[in-house]
């Protein structure tokens, strides 16, 4: 394995684990009358000036060529409604089987990549994704007698399926490609803002945390799980291709269980944590994923067709 892919895969799983964090930070913020329109405008607005500071630093151009700008305009819109159905799904359900419920966007991916861009899809990608299902299925499933929103399941879907396009189109667009990670990140952020500007224009309220911990919350936000987690998942892309970077992204939901745990106090059974080893196991075998397809071809060889009984 090349360095390239030893970095995608550890970027890719530090992005998973950051993006976890969103339900700690942003939950409490709801608990001060905070909206989730709010919520994320300031998370995105607050992570454009850390990210220009590092383009500074890194001496990066700000300007866009024109065939750059609607790219990154349409990244920025995918990333703001994958944000929006996520945080609004949350009012809705229980906020970690809703980020467990988002990791069904994986396999959107691979879908997508295979109908439309002609990917492989290798035997141990089909082990993966069914280890990983079963390890998600363990961890969203409701908490005594509680049932899943069907309204918060839908918005959960939504956020899924443009955050699959989001990451196909980083993927597959040349534009796209040629753009530095934090620049990209950068635009997707400020258009992405842009679109909450304009829900707060046509009629939702604008609305501030009640209490000073609740701007440090926000700063989190616009840090750990966008700044961080996103460029970690942009550059992931960029060395190790969409469909391992998505499923690698499983890891979110096991971060954010125990943060759920930790922060928010909610409890934890032998069923979560089955759940999480089955997700840790899934996201192995992705790693691994070219010793695991050569054991399978040797096992073929060994028992051919005509040799079954």
């Amino acid at each position: 394995m090349n360095l390239d892919k030893v970095k995608g895969y550890g970027l890719a799983a530090l992005a998973a684990a950051a993006y976890g964090t969103n339900p700690a930070f942003a939950v409490p913020l709801y608990g001060q009358g905070m909206n989730p329109v709010s919520v994320l405008l300031f998370r995105y607005l607050m992570g454009l000036p850390v990210l220009a500071v590092v383009m500074a630093i890194r001496g990066k151009s700000f300007s866009l060529k024109k065939e750059e700008i609607v790219p990154t305009l349409i990244l920025g819109v995918l990333m703001a409604l994958s944000s929006l159905a996520l945080f609004e799904s949350y009012n809705y359900m229980n906020s970690g089987v809703a980020s467990t419920l988002l990791f069904v966007y994986p396999v959107m991916v691979a879908v997508m990549m295979i109908m439309f861009f002609h990917e492989k899809f290798s035997v141990s990608t089909v082990i993966c994704l069914v280890v990983m299902a079963a390890g998600l299925v363990l961890l969203m499933k409701p908490q005594g007698d509680a049932t899943l929103s069907t309204f918060g399941c839908l918005l959960v879907m939504l956020s899924a399926l443009t955050y699959a396009l989001y990451i196909v189109m980083v993927n597959v667009s040349k534009s796209v490609k040629n753009i530095p990670t934090t620049k990209l990140l950068f635009y997707v952020l400020g258009w992405g803002s842009l679109v909450y500007v304009g829900m707060i224009a046509f009629g939702s309220e604008l609305t501030m945390p009640r209490e000073n911990w609740g701007w440090l919350n926000l700063l989190a936000l616009a840090v750990i799980p966008t700044v961080i987690s996103l460029g970690f998942t942009t550059r992931a892309i960029q060395l190790i291709g969409s469909t391992p970077t998505a499923i690698l992204g499983a890891l979110e939901p096991v971060s954010a269980v125990v943060l759920s745990v930790i922060v928010l106090g909610q409890p934890i059974t032998a069923q979560d944590i089955i759940g999480g080893i089955l997700i840790v196991v899934a996201t192995t075998i992705v790693i691994c994923a070219g010793p695991v397809d050569k054991a399978i071809l040797r096992m073929r060889k060994m028992f051919p067709k005509g040799a079954r009984h």
